[in-house]
């Protein structure tokens, strides 16, 4: 029989590419579907180790990867929104929740792949309702999942006939660890432990492998998935750092533990497809399922020597900056709304003193380039936002009591300013991202320039500041003073354009670094106007 090579790899190649596509898509369409909930459900109810593995459970088969959710676990971690102890339960959840795409490849509906995507293309181009098109866009993912596995176990049921492929496949069966490292190789590769496991049950549906030879890459795939949330630490907090290191310990130790009782476990699989008469794909995720709950069920009792170890692995203290609200307690809005808007301040100043470090942070990474300066300006951003939602919503449930005319005035006050110091980490992030477009372009400002934006940069943490020391006192003198740094800025603004046209006339600087230069400069002078805001509402008068 003649094989032709080229369609074998065009196949199997391509065939790999729409599954990956389908399982991207079909995530994206559940997630979607699910609102954008994700976070805050990882954020709220993950209070204990169980709760934090449920959780993970929930949110990988929401968005189809266990990557995703190791990831954003990271985040929040670096964000200080979850501890590690929390993380580590989240991370052993995602493992179970992985687990859901090998069933659902299980269930034999490839002939049924194309009819599906046409179902989901109808609900896609056909219909504007947003939920339709969100389920459309599942059902479209679904059907190229299981069109892209048709197309793998086509490219590959030619390897049957080549003598070195049989050869690897006794290897297989014979050493274990050679499994392993395929596993976690091909997975490091394709960045998808649910590519690995498919091809895996359409090697083992055409009987190109056999069980002995399919478990070891089943813990190699588990252990090669852990890349995705090392990669996503790199740069974060020590934190976050250790949060990725678990994964990483917890799949190999997990590995290693059923590589010892390979025998046993083997024995059992055999068992499940024997006595529940189970197609060899099913066979395969029953396998990747009773790895991964059994792995979990294990370790549960050793999460805070998980955490103990990382951190003895991984040293160092992050700056600990809690972005989670400190002072609004829901217990006093309706008992004592006068001490609720007491804590609203505090969590407004708070606020306040993060917006000032942004500023000071991102002032840094323009002047210097520094990676961590740009890391933790990010988080501050996150954090502004996040304070700016909670306080708000805080604000809004007091202003349903009862307050007097200065609670009102004060009330008042609150709401304009937590709007202003969220809008000035806005302008911060803006410099964030315009400096680094200068850092990746590799575009060159000059001394001169660079000067400018130091002294600019001065005058606007100045200003912010005696905002927030003027609010925090309600001192109406230093407010004054704040109006007069934001005069200062809007001058500073008007020179440094026309002698940046000068520099430009003059060939100094090129275009896109005069871009950029002007970019930041609106920026900084936005920057005064949103702490002329905050002094203004103290002032009791516009300006």
């Amino acid at each position: 029989m003649d094989i032709n090579i080229q369609e074998m790899i065009f196949q199997f190649l391509g065939g790999l590419g729409i599954f990956l596509f389908g399982i991207k898509f079909m995530g994206d369409g559940l997630q979607k579907s699910a609102g954008d909930r994700l976070r805050d459900l990882l954020d709220k109810y993950t209070t204990n180790p169980i709760m934090g593995i449920l959780t993970g459970i929930l949110v990988t088969v929401l968005i189809q990867s266990s990557s995703g959710t190791t990831v954003i676990t990271v985040g929040l971690v670096s964000a200080g929104f979850m501890t590690l102890r929390q993380a580590i339960g989240v991370i052993m959840g995602a493992n179970i929740g992985t687990t859901i795409t090998a069933f659902i490849i299980g269930i034999d509906v490839g002939e049924y792949a194309l009819p599906i995507i046409f179902v989901g293309a109808i609900m896609l181009f056909f219909f504007k309702n947003e939920r339709i098109h969100n389920i459309g866009q599942v059902v479209f993912g679904f059907g190229f999942l299981f069109f892209g596995l048709e197309l793998m176990s086509s490219g590959m049921k030619p390897l049957r006939s080549f003598e070195w492929f049989l050869d690897l496949t006794v290897s297989l069966s014979e050493h274990s660890l050679l499994g392993v490292l395929v596993g976690t190789v091909f997975t490091l590769i394709v960045q998808s432990s649910s590519a690995t496991i498919g091809i895996l049950q359409g090697l083992f549906g055409e009987g190109l492998v056999d069980l002995n030879g399919a478990l070891p890459v089943l813990f190699g795939d588990n252990i090669g998935t852990t890349i995705t949330a090392v990669l996503a630490s790199i740069g974060a907090s020590i934190t976050a750092r250790r949060a990725a290191a678990v994964h990483v310990l917890f799949n190999v130790i997990g590995a290693t533990i059923f590589l010892i009782l390979l025998v046993p476990f083997t024995a059992l699989i055999s068992w499940f497809q024997t006595t529940l008469g189970l197609n060899p794909e099913m066979t395969i995720a029953f396998a990747h399922g009773t790895f991964n709950v059994t792995n979990t069920l294990i370790m549960i009792p050793f999460i805070g020597i998980y955490a103990w170890l990382v951190t003895k692995i991984i040293p160092g203290e992050d700056a600990v900056i809690e972005f989670k609200p400190k002072h609004l307690d829901s217990m006093m809005l309706d008992q004592a709304p006068a001490f609720a808007l007491a804590n609203a301040k505090k969590e407004t100043l708070r606020m306040g003193e993060f917006a000032v470090q942004g500023l000071e942070e991102t002032k840094n990474y323009l002047l210097n380039h520094d990676a961590s300066s740009l890391s933790t300006g990010k988080q501050i951003e996150e954090a502004l936002n996040n304070l700016d939602h909670k306080i708000t919503d805080y604000l809004v449930k007091i202003s349903s009591n009862s307050l007097s005319q200065h609670e009102s005035d004060e009330h008042s006050i609150l709401m304009h300013m937590i709007n202003d110091i969220e809008r000035i980490g806005d302008h911060c992030e803006n410099i964030l991202e315009l400096t680094e477009h200068q850092v990746n372009h590799k575009i060159t400002i000059t001394g001169e320039a660079k000067q400018h934006l130091e002294e600019m940069f001065s005058v606007a943490i100045q200003a912010a500041t005696s905002a927030m020391e003027a609010f925090e006192n309600m001192d109406k003198e230093l407010a004054h003073k704040v109006v007069e740094h934001e005069r200062t800025l809007d001058k500073m603004e008007r020179q440094l354009r026309k002698q940046h046209i000068l520099r430009l006339n003059n060939g100094v600087c090129t275009p896109q670094a005069g871009l950029l230069f002007v970019d930041i400069l609106s920026n900084l002078e936005r920057i005064g106007d949103h702490a002329k805001n905050i002094a203004e509402t103290l002032i009791g008068e516009q300006i």
